[in-house]
């Protein structure tokens, strides 16, 4: 199996967007070694919410209704699309863990075996989406260090009108800048 993905083709309109889960030791301004390993991206963020959204409503269904062997049979084949699906918009690190924690249902399986594969791939994508939100959480956080750390340092360019900003030079014979309340 080649190892080689192809992007998804945007529409002409826009571009997809990539959310990145970068560890924090590469925000940091650490190079990434020859180690270190590839971020974990998802390129269309919104397309793995709509199928997270129809696979968590379609496990609440079937926990609530009997199934045939139809019925079966169709919900395997869902299944095995919404995984197909969410597998083109995942980096191949996470198509891997997709592919080890939501394995192909076999034949025609029965009602359990369909229930717990939909709760597998359902937990699978709310600890994808609680590591997005948690990789999130440490960018913002790093991102507020560095720019406290430029703040402090002074690097930070002045705003005009803040304290720690020199008064301007006066000029003879034009007045300062005033800075009154107006009523």
């Amino acid at each position: 199996m080649s190892e080689e993905t192809t992007a998804p083709k945007p529409s002409a309109d826009a571009e997809p967007l990539v959310v990145e889960a970068v560890p924090v030791e590469q925000t940091e301004g650490a190079p990434a070694g020859e180690g270190a390993r590839p971020p974990e991206t998802i390129t269309e963020p919104a397309k793995l919410l709509r199928i997270a959204s129809m696979v968590r409503e379609l496990l609440e269904e079937t926990r609530q209704a009997s199934l045939d062997e139809a019925g079966r049979t169709r919900l395997a084949d869902v299944y095995h699309r919404a995984v197909g699906e969410l597998g083109e918009v995942l980096s191949t690190d996470l198509q891997e863990e997709l592919g080890d924690l939501a394995p192909p249902l076999q034949g025609v399986p029965s009602e359990s075996e369909i229930r717990v594969a939909q709760a597998q791939l359902v937990g699978w994508l709310e600890g994808l989406f609680h590591g997005i939100q948690a990789a999130m959480f440490s960018q913002q956080a790093a991102a507020r260090q560095q720019f406290e750390e430029l703040r402090r340092r002074g690097l930070v360019s002045q705003n005009p009108q803040g304290p720690q900003s020199p008064a301007p030079p006066e000029t003879p014979g034009v007045a300062p800048p005033s800075s009154g309340q107006y009523l």
